[in-house]
């Protein structure tokens, strides 16, 4: 046994965590949850990478995390040591035990037999102490690894500042030349059109939801049918997913209860008490913040064989948006609200590198993969790609002035590896950001999420030899798979800059419907106004 001194460190180092970490873990799993697994060895072998990693993406209070883990980790591994030479004491006990049995007569001291027995029973609880401190310790382990966010990409600048890669639709040289006295914002377009009613929302549900009226209901339809269709264009297939998820679910896609900022994400739903005299308790729901929430879902705790990556899924969903802070307050009208309709796209990818290589991919570990890891070699990078190719697809017919930004460390969520953001200039908000306001976004998760859902890949062909961070070596080898997600088209937003960017003030006023959008309205050329 360990001496007071050890046991009483291993206790404090215990405690040091955030309750929320460790009540969350316990509690809000049910017994089917997928189970998750950290890459608790990497975290642990790279404490440096890990602590760096999480000041970069601004989870201050988690860069003291991987620090823990390894104290937490040595702990464990001397319990451990300790567990194994107390179970060979038993096993030798209970065998000299059944010797003693079998060569026993009525003469023998029965004071021999109890001393045994109390032996017995010595080693039992130390055994029994013990495991219960290593159960303590493995569990505390992985919740801690569980709250770290994902590495990072080279590719992803650190800081604050996002990239430019790309302007569509613009000429920085000859920017448009918007007279901000007199250009309307969708607020005022909507209203004067009687596409959009905030005031009756307002009673209704409050602040933050808005009712489209007329012409608006249409665009709304021609917006996701234009998205369906160019996806599926790309080989994307369809799917109408649920609205309502497991709140473990949503936690494994990296939507926490709240933000680093301390601000609410999501809503949660009261479950309905049960007749029962001693009901066991329901997991608890959310309403879904988007689409990739359920569909990363579809294949939890399952096996996919490679053969049949990559999965390329895209679907149109109510999304609900709790944004209680400060991010709420400063907005007006469409760009930011609580509840709203969005196409969503979700992709699974190999972790095996293609046969040309002799690299399997993890990017838990993107170091395996070269120096600083290279992301032109990640099997998810060709998907990630074309879901960026696919949003400009959808974006760059609407005639919309836009630009394309590798975003910055501070930006990325808790799962996202890598993410690039479409923004589109909206006239109503050159006071903020120059006028620049993001549209949709693509990232790349690498195993982050699959970690946690259980989603596995096993290699049923191609790839050479094994590779760091999957199980065995070429044809058989398991992984975990990497997943992408990528907005094709919200809503609100995209309308929002449909109606700005659409107005004409003669005749009356009227927005001009881009043409990719009037097959599915009609052959409608323009939105007019029209009283109810």
């Amino acid at each position: 046994m360990f001496a007071d001194g050890a046991d009483i460190v291993i206790e404090q180092l215990v405690r040091r965590a955030p309750l929320s970490i460790r009540q969350s873990h316990q509690s809000s799993r049910p017994p089917t949850a997928p189970k998750q697994t950290p890459n608790i060895k990497h975290i642990r072998q790279n404490v440096e990478l890990y602590e760096e990693n999480c000041i970069n993406r601004n989870y201050q209070a988690q860069a003291a995390y991987p620090k823990r883990i390894q104290t937490l980790s040595e702990q464990l591994a001397q319990i451990d040591l300790e567990l194994k030479r107390v179970r060979e004491a038993r096993n030798k006990s209970s065998e000299v035990k059944k010797l003693q049995l079998g060569a026993s007569t009525e003469k023998e001291p029965i004071e021999g037999r109890g001393k045994g027995s109390d032996d017995a029973k010595q080693l039992k609880e130390q055994f029994q102490t013990l495991k219960k401190k290593s159960d303590v310790l493995s569990e505390e382990i992985n919740s801690l690894a569980l709250a770290l966010p994902n590495l990072t990409s080279p590719q992803t600048p650190t800081g604050s500042e996002p990239k430019i890669l790309e302007y569509v639709n613009y000429d920085p040289s000859a920017p448009p030349q918007i007279a901000l006295d007199s250009h309307k914002s969708h607020v005022d377009i909507g209203t004067h059109l009687s596409l959009l009613d905030f005031q009756s929302s307002s009673t209704s549900t409050g602040w933050g939801w808005y009712f489209l009226l007329n012409d608006a209901v249409l665009l709304e339809q021609a917006l996701i049918n234009h998205a369906l269709s160019i996806g599926r264009q790309h080989g994307f297939l369809p799917v109408s997913p649920p609205s309502i998820v497991y709140s473990h679910i949503a936690s494994a896609c990296g939507f926490a209860p709240r933000d680093q900022n301390n601000e609410q994400q999501i809503y949660h739903l009261t479950q309905p008490s049960s007749s029962s005299p001693d009901p066991a308790p329901k997991p608890p729901r959310s309403l879904a913040a988007t689409a990739e929430i359920p569909l990363a879902a579809m294949h939890a705790s399952s096996e996919l064989p490679s053969s049949r990556l990559p999965i390329k899924l895209i679907g149109p969903s109510r999304c609900y948006r709790a944004e209680s802070g400060a991010r709420g307050l400063d907005t007006k009208g469409l760009y930011r609200v609580h509840e709203f309709t969005k196409v969503e796209m979700f992709a699974w990818a190999s972790p095996f590198a293609p046969a040309s290589t002799s690299t399997a991919i993890t990017t838990t570990d993107p170091s395996e993969n070269g120096d600083g890891g290279d992301d032109d070699a990640l099997p998810a990078t060709a998907t990630f790609n074309a879901m960026l190719q696919v949003q400009l697809s959808i974006l760059r017919p609407l005639h919309l002035p836009l630009r394309v930004l590798e975003m910055p460390s501070t930006d990325l969520g808790a799962s996202a590896y890598r993410k690039i953001d479409i923004e589109c200039l909206f006239p109503s908000r050159m006071s903020k950001n120059d006028g620049w306001g993001e549209l949709s976004s693509v990232s790349v998760c690498s195993d982050h999420q699959s970690r946690r859902l259980g989603t596995r890949v096993r290699d049923d062909g191609g790839g050479n030899g094994g590779g760091k961070g999957v199980e065995g070596g070429g044809r058989g080898r398991v992984g975990f798979a990497h997943t992408v997600n990528g907005t094709a088209v919200a809503v609100p937003r995209v309308l929002a800059a449909v109606l700005e960017w659409g107005w004409r003030d003669e005749d009356g006023g009227y927005v001009v419907v881009p043409e990719c959008l009037r097959g599915w309205m009609g052959g409608r050329e323009r939105i007019e106004r029209i009283r109810i």
